[in-house]
């Protein structure tokens, strides 16, 4: 195994929140972190100097030339990639019916096929290596879906197929396959979450998306905090054969989680419902 001096990790969507907070962590603890924004080019250079703070580098994840650059940026420079922590994403408030097919499209290029394309970029590259870790952060939404969150469960809910499957495929090649669940975390995901073109006037599902709204800010508000995922990341790339799923949430959300698993679907839904003041 490369020496802790001399790994390198990637963290996309490193510019906030616990990309950002995860960043910060493994820099800290001597490893090599390059992050990526979209808007890297945006930020003031004081918030990430490279002495001090971990590299931050251009990355549109909808776009393949984007990511081959930035990743070719990374090979030039240290000439090998660790770790890849597939975080970058973003969330959409609204009712099914008052979402646009072209607003779903866009999630889905960012949260789920960005996914897919960073993967798919750095795969060669591990292959060759003989070694890598490919961790995607998935969500608690991932498994059980939130009402009027529904494009950005889906979008979890496919990370969760595509890495189960990928796991499998990179198995011979030395490559580990890591799912992380985060739940409701403190960051500024809760101020970014957007609201469809739609749901920003009045429709049928005004009210009922208002009150689900309030409950999911409150819980993201007194949520855990976002260094504990950068901890959790730093258990897993120092593990020679790591699980496939990782859970990290308040304890409520994981006893969802699990009850999902064990009650009848219709007392599960009643009791979503009930939560999110939708009864």
């Amino acid at each position: 195994m490369v020496s802790i001096d001399r790994r390198v990790v990637l963290i996309t969507g490193a510019s906030s929140g616990i990309g950002k907070a995860s960043a910060q962590y493994l820099h800290q603890k001597g490893y090599r972190v390059y992050g990526t924004s979209r808007y890297a080019m945006k930020l003031s250079t004081a918030d990430f100097v490279s002495s001090e703070q971990f590299e931050l580098i251009g990355m549109d994840m909808t776009s393949e030339s984007s990511i081959s650059q930035a990743i070719e940026t990374i090979i030039a420079r240290e000439g090998r990639l660790d770790v890849v922590v597939n975080n970058a994403g973003y969330g959409l408030a609204g009712a099914i019916e008052d979402t646009q097919i072209s607003e779903a499209q866009s999630l889905m290029e960012t949260n789920f096929f960005g996914v897919m394309r960073v993967c798919r970029a750095v795969l060669p590259l591990m292959r060759e290596q003989g070694a890598g870790y490919l961790i995607n952060i998935s969500s608690i939404a991932g498994l059980t879906a939130i009402p009027f969150q529904a494009l950005y469960s889906a979008s979890k809910f496919a990370i969760e197929g595509f890495s189960e499957a990928l796991r499998m495929e990179v198995q011979p090649y030395g490559i580990k396959v890591v799912l992380i669940e985060p739940g409701d975390f403190q960051t500024e995901f809760t101020a970014r979450r957007l609201k469809t073109v739609a749901a920003q006037s009045e429709t049928a599902y005004t009210q009922r998306l208002a009150k689900a709204l309030a409950v999911m800010e409150s819980d993201e508000q007194q949520g855990l905090k976002p260094e504990l995922v950068g901890y959790l990341l730093e258990k897993i790339i120092t593990t020679s054969s790591p699980q496939l799923r990782y859970e990290i949430a308040p304890q409520t959300e994981k006893l969802a989680v699990e009850l999902k698993k064990r009650i009848p679907g219709e007392l599960y839904e009643w009791m979503i419902m009930k939560y999110f003041n939708l009864l």
